[in-house]
């Protein structure tokens, strides 16, 4: 006898694991058969493996990038038109995946395949990769019979998500690393440089000038209590990565976000272009209204234009159309809704909606472009009050001292 681990499926569908303590793998299948599973796999359960628990260590540790699935889809997406079978399909994406974590997700899926699941509900069991909007394409593909051309929008909506937020991640480096340096500079000049400056101001019996002061009662505070602060920071950032991630801070969080000057209407419009253009797409996808809204409020990563989108459904379902809730909204300009209204009353709303989506698109290049010029009088400031600052800091005393001396000459 000896311990045999299993995997197997009930009749719901649902994955069952355990151990058997049985004579042999046909003994255990056997046994599953009989009481209303199939199995999938069955292994003799031996001593820990530390390979395997290493394995499984990376595996749940290494994330599944944007780039891959884009890559995985665009791949997917070819070989399905090619005319290939889905197990076929899998056996080759399994093999081509690099990524560990998603090559065993793959694995499990083309298993509930193999046993009969639908491929959109497979993807639906592993959420953190595969999210809504991608399950109900799929889907939506499945029924329609043009689960490539669905995967293709899928990888194109993956592309045009992954350019904005690498256009918006370009733009916000230069002023990130100008603050870095600020906080990196002040933070060496009041820990290192101001205590030999103290040391050797004490020895003349001079005032010193309000900046000096201050430096030095900085740079004693720091010297004192650093660890206490940097805990203390450390604390209060975790509290507010909590809360701001919390049900109760998210929407805060996020009407705050689109209040701030300069980045609040970049992270408006660019919010807005993504509703447009994944509620085009599943308009063309012959997804009811009411569904591609419901949809679209999850994928667009802000609880405050969430509820707003919300709004526009409930007054669609209350048949108020579309333009309508989204006045009352208050998001959209009035040349936007003018293109809606044109869309619902010619029946040709997943253009219209494609061209808002380009609208809002130009509307966030020119702002990325022109941010720059819109922030950089203000990092000026800043940088020059705090060179300033210093400079008065540590030099101010010394002309004290020189009139100090010349007086004692005199």
């Amino acid at each position: 006898m000896a311990l045999y681990r299993y995997k197997a499926r009930d009749k719901s569908g649902s994955m069952m694991t355990g151990v058997l303590d049985s004579s042999g793998r046909d003994a255990v299948a056997t046994h599953l058969s009989q009481i209303g599973y199939l199995p999938v796999r069955i292994e003799e359960a031996r001593g820990w493996d530390w390979r395997e628990a290493i394995k499984n260590l990376e595996e749940s540790l290494t994330q599944v990038t944007p780039q891959d699935k884009i890559i995985l889809t665009r791949q997917m997406a070819t070989l399905i038109d090619a005319g290939l079978s889905f197990v076929a399909v899998f056996d080759a994406l399994i093999e081509q995946t690099p990524n560990p974590r998603l090559k065993n997700i793959l694995t499990q899926v083309r298993r509930d395949v193999e046993g009969g699941m639908r491929f959109s509900d497979s993807l639906a069991k592993h959420p953190a990769v595969f999210e809504t909007l991608y399950v109900s394409m799929v889907r939506a593909g499945e029924e329609s019979g043009t689960l490539d051309e669905m995967l293709n929008r899928l990888a194109s909506l993956a592309e045009h998500d992954a350019e904005v937020r690498a256009r918006i991640k370009s733009a916000t480096r230069y002023p990130k690393i100008v603050i870095l340096a600020l906080v990196i500079a002040f933070g060496v000049i009041a820990g290192f440089v101001m205590p030999r400056f103290t040391a050797l101001y004490s020895q003349f019996n001079a005032t010193l000038p309000l900046p000096t002061r201050i430096m030095i009662g900085i740079s004693h505070t720091v010297q004192s209590y650093g660890l206490v602060m940097l805990a203390a920071i450390v604390a209060v950032s975790v509290g507010v990565l909590y809360y701001v991630r919390s049900e109760t801070g998210r929407p805060v969080w996020d009407a705050f976000k689109l209040k701030l000057p300069i980045f609040g209407p970049i992270f408006l419009k660019s919010a807005l272009s993504k509703f447009a253009r994944v509620f085009g797409t599943l308009n063309r996808c012959g997804l009811p209204a009411l569904q591609a809204l419901e949809i679209v409020s999850k994928t667009v990563n802000n609880v405050a234009i969430a509820r707003a989108i919300d709004m526009i459904q409930d007054g669609a379902r209350q048949g108020k159309g579309l333009v309508q809730p989204m006045k009352g909204a208050r998001l959209f300009p009035a040349g936007v809704l003018q293109m809606v209204a044109i869309g619902e009353e010619t029946g040709q709303l997943e253009p219209m909606l494609m061209k808002v989506s380009e609208y809002y698109d130009r509307e966030v290049d020119y702002s990325l472009r022109t941010l720059a010029t819109s922030i950089e009088p203000i990092l000026l400031t800043v940088i020059g009050g705090v060179v300033l600052f210093l400079a008065l800091a540590v030099m101010m005393p010394w002309w004290n001292l020189i009139n100090v001396y010349r007086g004692g000459g005199g």
